[in-house]
């Protein structure tokens, strides 16, 4: 979904029909649920998270600001109830490694990625890679983000994030004998 199919969505929602709702559902419900299992490593915690999401972004419909970029918005809102509700349950750990997340991505852009993510599932091929690379391929390909969405929410430069996204797939690549 673009920023302004979203926005009309939002604009729906603000003016109470729940289609916007609906429409947003159906486009980021996965990709909310990776954010949350990521976070919180925990299925029925994420499942209920994302169902409070989607009724927060409901209630906050009025807050979002149009044209500045709905799915950095989007993460940042998930990100925030996941701490709250770590911070809430103590018991839990707040971590950034990925432990599940969807099998595969469609969107290829290289060979190289369709020959990494072709021959191992998303999940075993980030195991296999340090937190910060994990979290870069799980919004690169789960959450369709671009580089420098990436780097703005990670808090750190474009070129290091596209520097750590090419040397994960290189170190994919050699894991699996490629």
């Amino acid at each position: 979904m673009g920023d302004q199919e979203f926005d009309q969505c939002m604009r729906l929602m603000q003016n109470g029909e729940k289609k916007g709702l609906e429409k947003i559902y159906k486009a980021y419900a996965s990709y909310i649920y990776a954010i949350f299992l990521n976070i919180t490593k925990n299925r029925e915690n994420s499942e209920d998270l994302t169902v409070d999401f989607f009724l927060k972004l409901w209630n906050i419909s009025n807050q979002y600001k149009f044209g500045s970029g709905h799915k950095m918005w989007l993460t940042k809102v998930a990100k925030n109830m996941a701490i709250d509700f770590i911070r809430k349950n103590s018991r839990m750990e707040l971590t950034d490694s990925v432990q599940d997340v969807p099998s595969r991505a469609d969107n290829m852009e290289s060979p190289i990625e369709e020959q990494v993510i072709g021959q191992i599932s998303f999940r075993e091929a980030v195991d296999l890679l340090p937190d910060t690379e994990q979290q870069i391929l799980l919004m690169k390909f789960v959450g369709q983000m671009t580089f420098n969405e990436i780097a703005e929410i990670l808090g750190i430069p474009m070129g290091t994030v596209t520097w750590k996204y090419r040397k994960s797939l290189e170190k994919l690549k050699c894991k699996i004998g490629g």
